[in-house]
Parts: C-alpha cells; structure tokens; sequence
C-alpha cells in the first residue's frame, strides 16, 4: 500500500468528527451515529482503493451504509480489508464527555479479523510492555510484568477498565494487586491507543468489551509497536451462533497480534470528537471548524499528528443546522 492513502484516510476519519461533533451534549446519540456514517461513506468514494468493510456498522439487514461485506473506495488497487468505527463513543458524545473518536484501519485483504459482533475479552499494552502479558496468567502477575516493562512499580500502573458488571472481578483483582484504576462508562478504543503513544498515558487496557472495536484498537497498536491478546466472549446463544455464521468455530482460542492483524500493511487514522487525553475534539467557529487527527502506518512505525482548519462550506456533506 502506498503512503499516500495513509493521508486520505485522514480525511474520511475528519468528516466523520466534522458531522458528529455538532451533536455533543444533546443526547442524540442515533443522530450523531447516522450524520458520521454518512460523512465517513461519502468521502470514502473519493479515496484511491479497493476496500471491503470487515468491521463496521453491522450487517447488510441492519446498516444502509458501511455495513459489512460493503465495498467502500475507488474501486482502483489495492484491494484492502477496513474496519470503521465512525462515532466511538456513541454514549460519550451524546452526554458530551471525553474521549469520542472517529477511526479507520486498512490492511491488505485477509489480514484484519471478521470479529463478529459479541463481546471480546482484551488486554492491550503499549511497545513498553511489548511481549509482557498472557491473558491466561493471573491478574498479579501481567501488573508485575507490564510494571517491568514500564520501569515503574505495580502501585503506579494505571489500568483502564470499562465498568461493567462482567468486568467486577477483574476489578477486584487489579485492586488486591495495588495498581490505580481508571473506570470508564463506553469506549475503550481510545485510550488503547493511548496505551502506545504517550508514557504517561494508561498503562493497561483490559476487560470484557467489544470484539470490532478490539480488531480497531489492534491495527492502531499494530502501527504502535504495541500488542493486544484476546478471546472471544459471546454472552447468548444468538451471538454464539453469530461467531459461527461468520467462520469462528473455536472462540475459546486465545487470539495474538498477529490473529487480530496480519502483517505490516497497515494503516490507521483517528480523529477526535470529543476532548480526551489522546486528541482534542472539533472546535467550530461560524463557517470554519479545526480538528485534531492522529495518522499511523505500520511498516514505518510513524506516528504524525494533524492540526486541520476546515471550511465547511465547501464540504461534500452537511452538518446539523445547515442548510
């Protein structure tokens, strides 16, 4: 894949953050999801590949658009897998609170997972800790490893955690071993991510959340140098029989980087939504809007950061409250 579409991504993940971020705080989180998948879709023509959704809004009888299986792009090489999270975070925007991203990950076809859409088990770490966790060996012992790896002691860790009830016992574990804790009520793509950029970010992202957005949280850290472990966790039998619909016939299997995503050919892009610890949100102002994006490509290992100023005049899509 050539560099350049790692810039072009860029822009699909700013339409998506350009749409949603006008609906912060308003409690509409289906109309700030269905204004980023449109935005996110419309510029997707106009980037040059060949790409097959294999995460995305859902399936072909749940999403008019970026559903899975949808060819997105040019048509013109290469052919590429893409996984889309257009509004991550849909709860986070919809009461205005931190950290909603918008995200894109390509890989060459058949190099990303077709996770069914079922809770995943994960455990994500920056290139610090690189080779340091199982996600078989017992919580004290992944803090005391990740703490080597990080040169600082268990206490200092901090651990990202969704607080959910399914997540309870891991909880306890990770306060008997002595590390801090950050809970968080929805979306842990984002500080994965984290994970890889910045040392005083989170340490650790662990628990049960959701499998697409841990093939997203994978890529990105993939083009890191960090690593994520997982397994599959379907919590009915509909999702059990969802895993199998889609190729899945071991979900106990203990999933690695390279299970998740294969190779080097792998780029990412994010766009913030909201302020977070990662990226800043869209600031709009009158006619114009700034956004705030992080570009990352495997192969090279470059991570760039983009400040973008936008006329949304002259946009391919409409925010809310235009006309």
């Amino acid at each position: 894949m050539e560099r350049e579409l790692a810039l072009e991504l860029v822009r699909v993940t700013e339409a998506a953050a350009l749409a949603a971020g006008r609906w912060m705080g308003r409690g509409e989180k289906e109309a700030a999801d269905g204004a980023a998948v449109a935005a996110m879709r419309s510029v997707f023509d106009t980037v040059a590949m060949d790409g097959t959704v294999v995460i995305g809004e859902g399936e072909l009888d749940e999403a008019p658009m970026l559903y899975i299986g949808e060819r997105v792009g040019s048509g013109h090489p290469p052919r590429v897998d893409v996984a889309v999270d257009p509004l991550e975070g849909t709860n986070i925007l919809a009461k205005g609170l931190p950290n909603a991203i918008a995200t894109v990950a390509v890989a060459e076809e058949g190099c990303l997972l077709h996770a069914p859409d079922t809770y995943m088990e994960k455990i994500a770490v920056g290139r610090w800790a690189k080779g340091r966790i199982d996600l078989a060996a017992p919580v004290a012992d992944n803090l005391t490893a990740v703490a080597r790896g990080t040169g600082k002691d268990v206490r200092d860790l901090v651990v990202v955690v969704l607080d959910r009830p399914r997540n309870f016992e891991l909880i306890a574990a990770i306060k008997a071993a002595g590390a801090r804790l950050r809970l968080i009520s929805d979306g842990d793509v984002a500080p994965a991510i984290a994970t890889g950029i910045r040392e005083e970010g989170p340490d650790i992202v662990w628990g049960i959340g959701g499998a697409p957005e841990g093939v997203l949280a994978a890529a990105a850290l993939k083009c890191l140098g960090g690593e994520m472990q997982a397994r599959l966790k379907p919590m009915s039998p509909g999702e059990l029989e969802r895993c199998h619909r889609m190729g899945v016939t071991d979900v106990d299997r203990l999933l690695t980087m390279e299970d998740l995503v294969r190779g080097e050919e792998v780029m990412c892009a994010v766009t913030g939504i909201t302020d977070g610890d990662l990226l800043k949100g869209v600031r709009y102002r009158g006619s114009e809007a700034r956004t705030s994006s992080l570009v990352m490509r495997a192969r090279t290992r470059t991570i760039r950061f983009i400040e973008a100023i936008h006329d949304l005049a002259h946009k391919p899509f409409r925010l809310p409250g235009e006309a």
